[in-house]
């Protein structure tokens, strides 16, 4: 099992690789999840010649340490550039995505914030309205391409904070999905959701080159 050394101590990783990838996406799952729980998420990634590296956040997984507080998204960002550092690293010359859902979305606000030029686009999945805010901000600088998938009826994370962030990001976009709510990729729509950012972070790097 993979594993490196995070900001607290030994933090554990999978990853599913292509072939011939056109991609990677570095994958944040949301509270109480972990990467195992994505396996179909990355069946259809790997279908589109994307490779996923999905991290298991401090204190869920096999990842040691506690996630105590919100105060700790910080050090989750450092542990995902680091994941993407090492990603690189063993696909040289292959462009890196990031993609979060909820706690995911969170840390990847704040790992774009540190250092957005690692990656081609990043996805927002179900983002919490604590960090579209302030928080969110930070994004108003970035260059980064954003998609933020949201569901219309998500009761954990409403749609209106992401509605009125969204035109505020430059570059940013918003896709709803009617009847679904926060667990978009564990719901009936999985798949269409899976696609969408699979079209999404592979339009960008056909748009840069």
């Amino acid at each position: 099992m993979p594993f490196f050394e995070g900001v607290t101590g030994a933090v554990h990783y999978r990853s599913w690789t292509t072939a011939h990838p056109r991609l990677i996406v570095v994958f944040l799952h949301g509270l109480g999840q972990n990467s195992g729980h994505y396996h179909r998420f990355a069946r259809v990634m790997n279908g589109c010649d994307i490779d996923v590296w999905a991290i298991d956040h401090v204190g869920h997984g096999l990842t040691e340490g506690e996630l105590s507080d919100a105060s700790q998204i910080e050090g989750l960002a450092d542990n995902a550039l680091q994941l993407a550092a090492i990603a690189q690293s063993e696909r040289d010359g292959i462009p890196v995505a990031l993609m979060g859902h909820s706690l995911g979305a969170a840390t990847a606000i704040a790992a774009l914030d540190k250092d957005s030029s690692r990656f081609t686009s990043a996805v927002l999945c179900a983002t919490p309205k604590s960090v579209v805010g302030a928080a969110g901000a930070d994004l108003c600088s970035s260059t980064v391409p954003i998609l933020a998938l949201h569901g219309m009826d998500d009761r954990m994370a409403s749609i209106d904070a992401v509605r009125t962030w969204i035109p505020s990001v430059p570059g940013a976009q918003l896709k709803e999905y009617d009847n679904a709510g926060h667990d978009l990729l564990h719901e009936k729509i999985h798949r269409t959701v899976s696609l969408d950012a699979a079209e999404f972070m592979l339009g960008c790097i056909d748009t840069a080159v």
